[in-house]
């Protein structure tokens, strides 16, 4: 049976980015031409057992999304508090462990959903590989360039199904924006603009005794062993190095994302710099940083930590810019008298037979979990698969180096190393406490 969507599929699915008398495209961007998928139904299926780790902020969240989709029958968090809140808010009374491996090992968990910090993303998705489950992880992939070689390995070797959570992907202001680039609405581009925001600075602090609720030395992982301080932990483990990148992996994992799914090629130069802070025991991010990256056919990719958060697109002949809220430019404006025909449309076909997309960040996400369970059925590629994510991620990682060595660096992406750089290139990886080692 074949499916095609019709105009009026088209005008609800972009109405969330639709600005006075703009006409839409004649043809969706987003419905899938696969055969295969076009004749599963997933109320036909028996319904998967999914397993969550890390449920505190966008754990829960997404948790809570794939619930639409699948039974959640396991959950795991090395905070009791979170787990038991957790046990709780699914009827279906989960299992519940404080070690992933335990839940892991569960043959009713079908699918792994991995809410935890990033410092723990690239271990988990190796192992539910290995252990046979499909895996949504949130976004950045890694913590270090080199996990990713080896994710990426993994999932070719193990056959599963890895689904990242930079959900822009299925945003339509963020895909229309691309589309357009893509299709030469502005002409040549030259460059791309994208302002993240400011990373966060505190500290230093008093360490102390964990609480007896949290299995600190557990959620410490590969990093270095450190005492415990309440400001490392839970949603500000992001202004740590250690276990994150700052803005540059946060707001970059989406942003960057989307600026090179438009660019269409990895970078081959990058020059970041900033202010390190230098007290112990406080966040040591960045501070007051900009980059610049180089790109084939002399694109240059800016980005900078203050001003209006989203992404700017420079063309020889127009302007488009794009954020959560808005996409705004001439070239958009003259889609309600030139619209894209079907031959314009380049990205990934995005599938929306559950629910169609409307304005707002968690119906992107349902739509985003949706090509996941998709995937999973079908077993074709999803939207933010573990390659084009390895390359988002790696993107942000350059900077976070070129940033702390206070000098560029020259890329080799198809070597993943830098050219010519054995200090550059020591940093592509980091010491691993025994017990956890990711590679």
């Amino acid at each position: 049976m074949t499916r095609t969507t019709s105009r009026r599929d088209f005008l609800q699915v972009g109405s969330a980015v639709a600005v006075a008398g703009l006409a839409l495209p004649e043809a969706s961007c987003f419905g899938y031409h696969s055969s295969t998928l076009l004749q599963a139904s997933r109320s036909a299926l028996q319904r998967r057992g999914v397993g969550v780790i890390g449920l505190r902020y966008q754990g829960s969240v997404i948790a809570h999304r794939a619930a639409e989709y699948a039974d959640i029958v396991a959950v795991c968090d090395v905070d009791r508090h979170v787990r038991d809140q957790a046990k709780a808010s699914f009827g279906s009374t989960p299992m519940a462990c404080e070690d992933y491996r335990d839940l892991l090992k569960q043959k009713n968990v079908d699918v792994v959903l991995i809410g935890t910090p990033d410092h723990w993303h690239s271990k988990m998705v190796i192992d539910a590989c290995r252990a046979g489950k499909d895996v949504y992880v949130e976004k950045p992939l890694t913590l270090t360039i080199d996990e990713g070689r080896v994710v990426r390995q993994v999932a070719r070797e193990t056959g599963r199904i890895v689904q990242v959570g930079s959900w822009q992907r299925s945003d339509a202001r963020f895909r229309l924006a691309v589309e357009m680039v893509r299709a030469g609405r502005i002409g040549r581009l030259r460059q791309v603009e994208v302002v993240l925001g400011k990373n966060v600075s505190g500290g230093p602090w008093a360490s102390r005794q964990p609480p007896e609720h949290l299995n600190w030395e557990l959620w410490q992982g590969q990093t270095p062993e450190v005492p415990y301080i309440e400001q490392r932990a839970h949603y500000t483990f992001r202004w740590w190095y250690e276990y994150s990148g700052g803005q540059l992996t946060d707001w970059g994992a989406h942003h960057l994302d989307i600026a090179q799914w438009a660019i269409g090629a990895p970078p081959v130069a990058v020059d970041a710099r900033g202010r390190l802070p230098q007290l112990e025991n406080a966040y040591n991010v960045p501070l007051d940083y900009a980059v610049t990256y180089q790109y084939p056919d002399g694109v240059v990719l800016t980005v900078s930590d203050t001003g209006d958060n989203g992404i700017l697109f420079v063309g020889e002949q127009g302007r488009i810019f794009v954020n959560r809220g808005r996409l705004t430019g001439a070239p958009v404006e003259g889609l309600a008298e030139h619209p894209l025909t079907r031959d314009d449309w380049q990205l990934y076909p995005h599938d929306n037979r559950e629910r169609p997309l409307r304005q707002g960040k968690l119906d992107a996400i349902i739509n985003h979990m949706g090509n996941f369970f998709d995937c999973v059925d079908t077993r074709q590629t999803p939207l933010s698969d573990v390659e084009s994510q390895h390359h988002s991620a790696t993107t942000c990682h350059m900077a976070n180096i070129s940033l702390r060595l206070n000098r560029p660096l020259q890329w080799d992406a198809a070597q993943q190393a830098f050219i010519n750089d054995p200090e550059a290139n020591r940093w592509l990886a980091r010491p691993q406490r025994s017990g956890y080692e990711v590679l």
